[in-house]
């Protein structure tokens, strides 16, 4: 990548200087004073580059593209004293390359946020010793262990310890999957809560991450079919541009009309206009966050019939917030409950427990002094509030612990579950006081975007991991 990016560096430098020396070459006392047509610096730096390029394509794999026309154009042209003619072909022609070549670069650029997400270096256990190793030396059946915020360094199984995955880098699905002993992980999400130890299942070089890195970098961003037409059908335009060219001189005897006809057939206007239209519509897509994979892309985009949409952080935000709280208990409000459960999951490095504290205290700042935090892994909070007892977790949590339910309890549950929420119980004293319902919000433009799409005879699907009610 960076030497691609140093070569792209050099043709701009290569340009410019090119350019500049163009322009000073149309000065005559200029050329008066240095015995020199500055148009020669073009053709050197812009030229050269190009009927070497051609040479070597019709020398080892004998494709005729179009550079073998631009440096039959280029030559006839010096041959004939045209030397300013020559060095304007040679840097429109290499601007036109440069733009191509910076659409690459656009939709190559995303491998580099991919990489970055990769570890460095892990934490291993051995001998009973907690040792930092490069994250490419880790072996299957190493034991890794990951605290909270690291992104796990290869695939593997939990075998001691528990945590809360956030695998949005792989499905895009804001919500943390709580992991247990016995579950996989991946390579690539990360750790948000608690400390666990996993067993390598892979290599690194074999990682869910890594392969998902390969298969980006195997995508071929391909020119566009209309960037490519003078490349597909430049064996025939070389051929009737070499017997134009022929005959025109044949008939006129005018070695100038001659190479006049091969200049007209150089396809300038089509190698820059069209690199130059693809990349300000890859340009101001990238704008509205929209990320294209290459020139070929745009062009098909035109034909599309079906578009598929990525439910969260592109129809959402990406984001869980409280859609709703309420008490089923007469001796505490709505928001004293919600006070209640937002001091307890103050204490909470759980996503949902972050999610309901940051929610209360967008309004409020006093919480309640809670004591005995404790953590059951896949059972929920429980605490104290004075000398109440406080239970916190899921409906099947309240189920195991034989809390008194009712119908329509349980039904507000199943109700936010086909929204795709996720509902959270809190008792005191073994007594239900209320629920707090967390989902991802919708964007408020969505529907407008949706509506225009129909408008235009295309037919939007919603692709997401959650359920089929969400």
């Amino acid at each position: 990548m960076k030497l691609f990016k140093s070569e792209t560096q050099k043709t701009v430098t290569f340009i410019i200087i090119s350019s500049i020396c163009l322009f000073m070459s149309l000065i005559q006392s200029v050329d008066e004073l240095l015995h020199f047509n500055l148009s020669w610096i073009a053709i050197i730096l812009c030229g050269l580059p190009i009927i070497k390029e051609a040479a070597t394509c019709l020398y080892e794999e004998f494709d005729i593209k179009a550079d073998v026309l631009v440096s039959l154009a280029l030559i006839a042209s010096v041959i004939i004293g045209e030397i300013f003619a020559a060095g304007e072909i040679s840097v429109i022609m290499t601007i036109g390359a440069l733009l191509e070549d910076l659409t690459v670069q656009k939709a190559q650029s995303g491998i580099e946020n991919l990489v970055k997400l990769t570890p460095k270096q892990a934490r291993i256990i051995r001998d009973n010793k907690e040792i930092m190793i490069n994250a490419d030396d880790i072996e299957i059946g190493d034991i890794v262990r990951v605290i909270a915020g690291e992104t796990i360094p290869v695939d593997g199984v939990i075998i001691k310890g528990q945590g809360s995955i956030d695998e949005s880098i792989m499905n895009g699905e804001s919500l943390p999957v709580d992991k247990y002993v016995g579950d996989d992980v991946l390579s690539g999400t990360i750790n948000q809560y608690s400390t666990f130890d996993i067993k390598a299942t892979k290599t690194s070089q074999d990682s869910s991450l890594k392969r998902m890195i390969k298969l980006v970098k195997e995508a071929d961003s391909k020119k566009a079919p209309i960037v490519s037409l003078t490349d597909r059908w430049a064996t025939w335009i070389v051929v009737i541009a070499l017997v134009s060219s022929i005959g025109t001189y044949l008939v006129t005897h005018q070695i100038l009309r001659s190479v006049t006809i091969l200049v007209v057939f150089c396809p300038c206007a089509l190698v820059l206009a069209t690199p130059t239209a693809i990349m300000a519509g890859i340009g101001n897509a990238s704008k509205y966050g929209m990320l294209i994979k290459g020139g070929d892309v745009v062009e098909r985009l035109s034909k599309i019939k079906n578009i598929a949409f990525d439910k969260t952080g592109t129809l959402t935000y990406g984001k869980l917030s409280v859609v709703e709280y309420k008490s089923f208990c007469p001796e505490y409000d709505d928001e004293t409950f919600l006070k209640i459960l937002a001091s307890v999951e103050a204490y909470s490095e759980h996503p949902l427990g972050k999610a309901i504290t940051s929610y209360y205290k967008e309004n409020n700042e006093e919480l309640l002094d809670i004591q005995n935090f404790i953590v059951n892994p896949g059972k929920g909070i429980t605490a104290n509030l004075g000398e109440k007892s406080i239970l916190v977790g899921n409906l099947k949590l309240i189920k195991d612990v034989d809390i008194n339910l009712n119908k329509d309890i349980i039904n507000i549950s199943e109700e936010f579950t086909k929204k795709g929420c996720t509902v959270i119980y809190l008792s005191i004293d073994n007594k239900l006081i209320g629920y707090v319902a967390l989902s991802d919000i919708l964007r408020e433009e969505a529907k407008e975007v949706i509506s225009y799409i129909k408008s235009q005879k295309i037919n939007p699907v919603m692709l997401t991991g959650d359920n089929k009610n969400s």
